[in-house]
């Protein structure tokens, strides 16, 4: 029940910020005007090079975050870069053959190489989380904020800038919650809460979640100890956010001739980035969707690209930095023996673990039983 409460409040959230784009972007935005011949030239003039570029870069984002992983688990026990690596990837080519139910998966794959606790790589996971989410934070908040000018510059809407302006102070107060937030559970701990909400946890239901999380974010802040700590997570995340935005600058810049009224500079990648993440909180397995249309409304409405180009621009942009992880990801679960349906019946499984409070066993993966089988949480 608390796994479809948060699916369906993200849903909402991503839906709301998606019909607001939609709304505003109303008059811009004319389907029946679209011919399949312009997005078929469009895709014709795209700069190969600069798409494979972007491909390089995306896998580069992947070992930093590979990088960002070993960082915040090295307390638990050492692991190799290349088991991380690979974990990482296949588990992002599980996000996209099942969608969001494929999240669990790649925690369970990093616990398996790694040969750590499913618990403590939980709590891990649920901390890069809250880092990314404030690095998309930051990404629209800089890009609205900071570098205003310089899209105005670039010749954005001038007009959705500025309206979205107290957006960009909403998200900045928001990173400093985030930020308060992390501060006061870890100089105070959250043990002692967490143990209050032992009867929560027990009980289930939206309770039960919310003692979850609190279980989740405990566990995951025991990773940042030292002000070295933190400062090297913080450096981890925005160099992996600058590469993913660098990669949508290059993606965008295979298309310049599609950019009449615009240009593209590197503060209007990231804002094409931070829309982009939130589309993708609604994503169909496999085919992604949400992504691919908060791209398409971002570029016919802030940048004023025409309806074709911009379907050819959010296709590719979804296509490289959704889709690439199945190169590689694909074949290593292959040789891994998971097939999909394994992937389903271990996504459902964790689900129903994390309903009961504890984590599923990794055993049948791991051919034995090893550090990385279930513990329970709270």
């Amino acid at each position: 029940m608390r796994g479809f409460l948060r699916k369906l409040l993200l849903a909402i959230l991503a839906l709301g910020a998606l019909a607001a784009l939609a709304y505003l972007s109303r008059r811009k935005i004319h389907l029946g005007d679209f011919t399949w011949s312009r997005f078929i030239h469009a895709v014709g003039q795209a700069n190969v090079w600069l798409l494979l570029l972007s491909v390089l870069a995306i896998y580069g984002a992947y070992a930093l975050r590979s990088l960002r992983w070993q960082q915040l688990s090295r307390y638990l026990g050492p692991s190799g870069f290349v088991e991380v690596y690979s974990a990482t990837v296949m588990g992002f080519a599980s996000i996209f053959i099942l969608g969001r139910a494929g999240e669990p998966v790649r925690p369970l794959l990093l616990a398996r190489k790694s040969r750590l606790p499913v618990v403590s790589m939980f709590g891990v996971w649920v901390l890069e989380r809250i880092t990314d989410f404030a690095g998309g934070v930051a990404l629209a908040a800089l890009s609205l904020l900071v570098f205003a000018g310089k899209l105005a510059d670039a010749g954005l809407n001038t007009d959705w800038v500025e309206n979205a302006r107290a957006g960009g102070w909403l998200l900045l107060g928001i990173l400093a919650a985030i930020v308060v937030l992390m501060l006061y559970f870890r100089l105070h701990g959250a043990g002692a809460l967490e143990r209050r909400l032992d009867y929560w946890h027990r009980s289930g239901g939206l309770k039960g979640w919310l003692a979850g999380i609190i279980a989740g974010f405990s566990e995951g802040l025991q990773a940042i100890r030292t002000a070295s700590d933190l400062l090297i997570a913080v450096a981890y995340t925005a160099a992996h956010w600058g590469l993913v935005t660098l990669a949508y600058f290059w993606i965008a810049r295979a298309f310049a001739s599609a950019f009449v009224q615009s240009d593209v500079n590197f503060p209007g990648a990231m804002l094409l980035l931070a829309v982009t993440l939130v589309g993708s909180l609604l994503q169909l397995p496999g085919v992604g969707g949400g992504a691919q249309v908060a791209s398409f409304i971002a570029l016919t409405t802030i940048f004023g690209v025409e309806q074709e180009p911009a379907a050819a621009i959010a296709i590719v942009l979804w296509l490289i930095t959704f889709a690439a992880p199945t190169l590689v990801g694909v074949p290593l679960l292959i040789h891994e023996g998971l097939s999909m349906g394994e992937l389903r019946n271990l996504a459902r499984d964790e689900a129903a673990a994390e309903r009961a409070g504890k984590h599923v066993s990794l055993t049948r993966l791991a051919g034995g039983g090893s550090a990385g089988e279930s513990g329970e949480r709270g």
